[in-house]
């Protein structure tokens, strides 16, 4: 599938373009994106570059992974990236991260909201799950307010970057 392009009343959802590559790597300098997502630690400009250049470019074609980046209409800041992740025949995963001085105001809800509807209308699907590190919460708070379902603690599910496993939680989203 070829990338598409989405809005909201204050974003635009649009693929990643090599001019965005600063904007994410000044991004996952955060230290609670290395920590809960599964980047690269330390994240070098090089894991920018491929991200934008290679990867996310990849997974669209191969309709397996899509993965928009969130730009605020008003000042063109980046405020996220948001991607369905295919896991199995009508099921997929909802990932984002947020930019740090972007929390808080609302724009991972809109942003997230505005793929799920994407992915129900143009994706066979009947559930999408979201993961997150036990201690996430604001990952945690912007699921509920989609309407996820919390679902349970996985104990001792991953490694994070910290080389030590952790708790994770789990929701689903069910397609009415």
């Amino acid at each position: 599938m070829d990338p598409v392009t989405l809005e909201t009343d204050r974003l635009l959802l649009r693929a990643f373009t090599p001019a965005d590559v600063d904007a994410v790597y000044e991004a996952c300098q955060d230290e609670d994106i290395q920590f809960y997502t599964p980047v690269p630690v330390p994240y070098r400009r090089e894991d920018a570059e491929k991200l934008v250049r290679e990867k996310l470019p990849a997974q669209w074609a191969q309709d397996k992974d899509y993965t928009l980046g969130a730009f605020r209409k008003d000042t063109g800041a980046l405020v996220g990236s948001y991607c369905l992740t295919l896991v199995s025949h009508g099921v997929w995963e909802l990932g984002y991260w947020a930019v740090k001085d972007q929390r808080g105001r609302g724009y991972s809800v809109e942003a997230a909201r505005a793929l799920c509807d994407w992915g129900q209308a143009t994706l066979d699907v009947h559930r999408i799950e979201w993961w997150a590190m036990a201690g996430n919460t604001g990952s945690r708070a912007v699921a509920e307010k989609l309407g996820f379902t919390v679902e349970g603690t996985l104990r001792n599910r991953g490694i994070a970057n910290d080389g030590k496993p952790h708790d994770w939680w789990v929701g689903g989203l069910l397609t009415p």
